[in-house]
């Protein structure tokens, strides 16, 4: 193989935007565990990993998924279920003994207001310490889910369930959802 062909191979995860290598470097040389924030088309994702030169191992995480499995009728991948799970993930690790990290939000640009600064505080929520500024966290309202409410209540019955057929289906009015989150804030709070 020749030695052009070789670099190509190994930096493939560059080219696809998924690891940033120089950041990657700083990272193993820190002595801290990262809170890793990943947001698919589906699903909100956070780990707690600690980096090693021959490979991440990841310690504590949660996935949107079990929020399901706590009653959460809502899409994996708002804003609400973003802190849920951050919060999820808080909790399992405190009860893992890890109490800080520093957030890793991978290649994504850092948008004030994104889900996944919600993450990042539902799981400073849940007691992690993680070194953040205030200015980029989601309002309480927003991750309540009050936007989504309040637009429902501004609609019309036809248009409510044409625009919130998911909601709808799995159960959730979402006029609704403000409580809803709360209960399943509560539920984490109590059962993790």
């Amino acid at each position: 193989m020749a030695h052009g062909s070789r670099y190509k191979l190994a930096f493939k995860r560059r080219r696809e935007g998924k690891t940033d290598y120089r950041a990657r470097l700083n990272l193993i040389g820190l002595d801290k565990s990262r809170l890793v924030v990943r947001i698919t088309n589906k699903h909100t994702i956070a780990q707690i990993i600690n980096v090693k030169v021959n490979g991440d191992e990841t310690l504590v995480s949660a996935h949107s998924n079990e929020l399901k499995n706590m009653g959460w009728l809502g899409s994996g991948k708002n804003t609400s279920a973003a802190y849920l799970t951050g919060f999820l993930l808080g909790k399992k690790a405190l009860e893992a003994g890890i109490t800080s990290a520093v957030l890793d939000i991978g290649l994504k640009s850092s948008t004030r207001g994104a889900r996944i600064f919600a993450t990042l505080k539902g799981a400073v929520d849940a007691g992690l310490e993680v070194p953040y500024s205030d200015i980029i966290l989601p309002a309480d309202e927003r991750i309540r889910g009050e936007h989504v409410a309040a637009y429902a209540e501004s609609l019309s019955d036809e248009e409510v369930e044409k625009r919130f057929s998911q909601y709808i289906k799995n159960g959730l009015s979402p006029k609704d959802l403000p409580d809803h989150f709360d209960s399943i804030k509560q539920k984490i709070e109590e059962g993790v």
